[in-house]
């Protein structure tokens, strides 16, 4: 019993758990600071390589376009709806039924 008194009273024991506590709940930088640093970098990467993804399809579309006119004609008819003089466009749309 005397050794467990002695531990608590000890001046260092006690600096040391009270640093600890600070450096965990009260500094700048403590748990719940780092939890949200890290979710939030997460989050960023992901962002990162979805729009690294973007970039590579859009550079692949442009490539398409600038080499094949196929391409630019298909583009032309499916986005702006243009069309020959001698053809009509039938726009079909799907419609949710009704609960």
């Amino acid at each position: 019993m005397e050794r467990a008194v002695s531990l608590v009273k000890n001046k260092f024991l006690i600096a040391g758990f009270a640093f600890l506590i600070w450096m965990c709940f009260f500094d700048r930088y403590d748990f719940a600071t780092q939890y949200g640093y890290q979710k939030e970098r997460s989050k960023l990467e992901y962002e990162k390589e979805f729009y690294t993804n973007e970039i590579i399809n859009l550079e692949k579309a442009i490539k398409d376009v600038q080499y094949n006119p196929n391409e630019i004609q298909r583009i032309a008819r499916e986005k702006y709806k243009m069309k020959r003089d001698n053809e009509d466009i039938y726009v079909i749309s799907e419609v949710e039924p009704k609960k």
